[in-house]
């Protein structure tokens, strides 16, 4: 019988974790936890703390994470079987017959670390030895002090097919082609991996040596320029973060996280002063990646290079994070000079220039918005049109409702601002100035006597309109909104025949309306006032200018959207025959969206029924 997870539930179920913990550690509560001083890395603030409800301890200094077993492995040394029986023990259970192959491979895995660690050792020797003369001849140049060459680990593979089983003779070469150290052509010829480069440890969140990384001295034709370990028992590059064992306790101290696109991009920060940088493995950040980012800080800054290619790298991680935003969980970014690295920025400007960056990094949707609108030129409506397609697409990934509604809101008044810019105001006439016109100035314009009459109707029918009238009354009452909405307007335009003629109107009377007055189109001047028996704050005149905006602006979204939807569906209903599997999919989509329309519209509602009681109350 195997040793089930849900054995191991049971298992912990009976074991008080911070007990067992204060064995060697002293831990003092904490709210419902306990903490103290980390017993994996030297301290002098407590930094580890123990959750008994959660069944978990976790150091903040170091990253160090787990449960009571892996305690008894970690902290007193144990196998993991010997771990098992002791805790099994402690609680009065019987241990099952564990499985061969998993205790084989969890055997396996701690003997590969003691590959890697003697590799780095051999690599450290490499470099202060004879054949390292060229190696440290380009680490001399970059400029890295000797503190930050021994702190980084810093060695050198010989450029020699063979090396490594020379120098790890106590290994068997499977072990060394296990820990990613060896690889094998198609021959079946075995060779070290890393030859003639600068080699880099790669650690986990303990410091323990797990893949390495090599930069060649030269750039030679067909030769990466940058190699890491493959993918092993140990080592898995989309769920590891470079440095990430140091700048853990220096993001504590400073409350940021700079993830910038190398590990010696890293190193040429850290050779600066600052500690507290990261870089993923030669991918893009994977969910895994921004995971242990947000264990840190709320807002790690991406710090990538100011060419193109640094430019997509920072996109391609904002797309990664988008459906994964939660409160007070986002990203910052940072754009160096074109064509800088971190490095050549430090040595060009200093380390203040650096840190002047780092200071005030944009926001992600501000970065968002702005790679999406440079991305192409805007000179045509169809391009720009295909702008806000783009935006509205990322903004359909994000999960959190909330932040969803709050991005696809500011993107739309981004994209509304920049599509719709106000119109320049004619120039007041000047004496001796010769006028433009002949006889007297003209005068504005009102409504022609259909168009007031169909809108005197429609926002005479009160709550039998509902929110569309209050809308139509909305513009009366703000004119110089129309522009901002007018592409809304147009759709709601071409849904609702009824009320094309009226926004037409709007559309003609947008440059000329007093938005002024008390009432925009007054009764003096022969135009309908917005209806008394519909509230809402953009028809108070007491309420503020900009929430009242921005309450018809929310207004028009629920009606633009909810015959957008009802039309998707209707057409992806009528394609139902020919791509069954394709149409019920996209009908599942359309019809949970078309539910959170008619959630907002229901909230929207009872906001106005609440508005009414008020005023109900107070007459």
């Amino acid at each position: 019988m195997a040793i089930t997870p849900q054995w191991k539930d049971e298992l912990r179920a009976r074991i008080t974790l911070s007990t067992l913990v204060q064995r060697s550690v002293k831990l003092t509560r904490a709210g419902r936890e306990w903490k103290g001083c980390c017993p994996f890395h030297e301290e002098k603030t407590p930094s580890f703390y123990v959750n008994d409800q959660k069944q978990f301890y976790h150091c903040f200094g170091c990253g160090a994470h787990g449960d009571a077993i892996s305690w008894m492995v970690d902290q007193q040394g144990l196998q993991f079987m010997d771990a098992v029986k002791e805790l099994a023990g402690m609680a009065g259970m019987e241990v099952p017959a564990p499985d061969p192959v998993m205790a084989k491979k969890a055997e396996a895995r701690a003997s590969l670390i003691d590959v890697t660690e003697a590799a780095q050792r051999f690599f450290v020797e490499s470099l202060s030895g004879p054949s390292g003369g060229a190696a440290r001849d380009y680490l001399q140049r970059r400029g890295f002090s000797a503190q930050v060459m021994a702190e980084f680990g810093f060695g050198w593979a010989p450029d020699d097919r063979q090396a490594l089983p020379r120098a790890l003779m106590q290994f068997a070469e499977d072990m060394l082609e296990g820990a990613g150290m060896r690889a094998a052509n198609e021959q079946g010829e075995r060779y070290d991996r890393f030859r003639g480069r600068v080699m880099l440890p790669i650690q986990d969140a303990r410091g323990r040596v797990i893949a390495f990384g090599g930069r060649i001295l030269d750039k030679r034709d067909g030769v990466a320029k940058y190699l890491n370990s493959p993918d092993t028992d140990l080592f898995d590059k989309g769920r590891t973060l470079y440095n990430l064992h140091r700048a853990a306790p220096a993001a504590r101290q400073s409350g940021r996280v700079v993830v910038v696109e190398g590990y010696m991009d890293v190193i040429a920060l850290a050779n600066a002063g600052i500690a507290d940088a990261v870089a993923p493995l030669g991918t893009a950040l994977t969910e895994m990646q921004l995971e242990l980012l947000w264990r840190m800080v709320d807002a790690p800054v991406l710090c990538f290079d100011g060419d193109a290619a640094g430019q997509r790298a920072a996109m391609r991680a904002i797309t990664r994070a988008l459906p994964l935003l939660a409160p007070m969980r986002s990203l910052s970014i940072v754009r160096l000079p074109a064509g800088l690295d971190p490095d050549d920025l430090i040595k060009a400007q200093g380390k203040a220039a650096m840190e002047r960056l780092l200071a005030s990094p944009a926001s992600l949707i501000e970065t968002l918005w702005e790679f999406e609108r440079d991305s192409q030129p805007l000179t045509t409506p169809e391009a720009k049109a295909g702008l806000k397609a783009r935006l509205m697409a990322h903004v359909e990934t994000i999960a959190d409702p909330e932040i969803k509604g709050l991005y696809r809101r500011e993107l739309s008044d981004r994209f509304s601002a920049f599509a719709y810019p106000p119109r320049s105001p004619k120039p007041a006439f000047q004496p001796g100035q010769r006028a433009p016109w002949k006889g007297s100035p003209p005068q504005p314009q009102g409504l022609s006597d259909g168009a007031r009459a169909q809108l005197s109707g429609m926002m005479a029918g009160g709550q039998q309109q509902g929110l569309l009238s209050a809308v139509l009354a909305g513009f009366v009452r703000h004119p110089d909104q129309i522009a901002r909405h007018a592409e809304a307007l147009s759709v709601l335009a071409r849904a609702n025949p009824k009320a094309a003629a009226l926004i037409e109107s709007l559309f003609e009377l947008a440059e000329t309306l007093d938005s002024r007055a008390a009432t925009a189109i007054c009764n003096a001047q022969g135009q309908p006032a917005p209806p008394a028996d519909i509230r809402y704050a953009f028809l108070d005149e007491g309420n503020d200018p900009g929430a009242a905006c921005e309450e018809l602006a929310e207004a028009v979204s629920l009606l633009v959207e909810r015959p957008a939807l009802e039309a998707a569906l209707a057409a992806t209903i009528a394609r139902f025959e020919s791509d069954p599997e394709g149409s019920f999919a996209e009908q599942t989509r359309l019809r949970a969206q078309l539910m959170a329309v008619e959630e907002r519209l229901k909230a929207f509602g009872r906001r106005k029924a609440g508005a009414t009681a008020t005023g109900d109350d107070t007459a």
